[in-house]
């Protein structure tokens, strides 16, 4: 093909001019993901293990994407420094007590730094600054955790199972109470002969009042428990006398 042909000329420039478009989009879409055009400042925090963040991945302040990683670097054996790049228009809401701690998007999506809310009297982070951080739980050990606890309803579960199992067949003292009839009815019977001898106690209980020579001692007792009641009136009476 003639490079001197209009149609050539033709699809060089639009060639030209979409790589241009698409150039020009990439730069704006990392522009925007690495805040390159707005304020920004910058911040610090360490921890012992990053957990798998990286580089790039979001900040997030309130629920809200309001940065990102920049770098991520070792500075001794056991301590990972994370600097961050956070726009300039959320500094005034972030506390010097805030905490930053490592969470993920969803189950198993990438990492993000998260930042809390510090107390509303704390003095306001400025650039440079560092704040503490929360060590990440690791997910292994969650899943260790998760492994334990069903092995142990696993034991649970079978034990239940088998509890079920005697006391169905009718073996131990729950089994035997439930299946065995005639213990129900033993304990029915116990239950009427002890309302039969309260009835009983009742009736000697009013024939001894009638009978004349105990009647002096329940005459004098019931005389007592008179008295009683009319010295805890006359004191409740002088009291609120008193009182007023």
């Amino acid at each position: 093909m003639d490079k001197h042909t209009p149609n050539f000329k033709v699809r060089l420039g639009l060639f030209v001019a979409g790589g241009f478009v698409l150039f020009v989009l990439a730069i704006f879409l990392i522009g925007r993901q690495k805040n390159l055009f707005v304020p920004v400042f910058k911040l610090q925090t360490t921890f012992y293990n990053v957990s798998g963040l990286q580089v790039g991945n979001n900040i997030r302040f309130s629920g809200i994407n309001v940065g990102t990683v920049e770098n991520i670097s070792l500075v001794n054996d056991s301590t990972v420094q994370v600097d961050m790049i956070i726009k300039k228009s959320v500094q005034p809401f972030i506390k010097k007590d805030g905490l930053a701690l490592i969470g993920s998007e969803g189950i198993i999506g990438d990492r993000v730094l998260i930042i809390t809310q510090g107390s509303s009297e704390a003095v306001t982070v400025k650039g440079g600054e560092s704040i503490s951080s929360v060590e990440p739980v690791e997910t292994d050990a969650i899943i260790t955790s998760l492994a334990v606890t069903a092995v142990n309803f696993e034991i649970i579960s079978e034990e239940l199972a088998s509890i079920m199992v005697n006391i169905n067949q009718g073996n131990g003292t729950l089994g035997r109470l439930i299946q065995d009839s005639s213990i129900a009815e033993n304990i029915n019977r116990t239950i009427i002969n002890l309302r039969k001898s309260s009835r009983g106690l009742d009736e000697n209980m009013n024939a001894a009042k009638s009978n004349f020579l105990l009647r002096g001692y329940f005459n004098r007792k019931q005389k007592q428990a008179e008295k009683n009641t009319q010295d805890s009136l006359r004191i409740i009476d002088e009291a609120l006398k008193k009182d007023n």
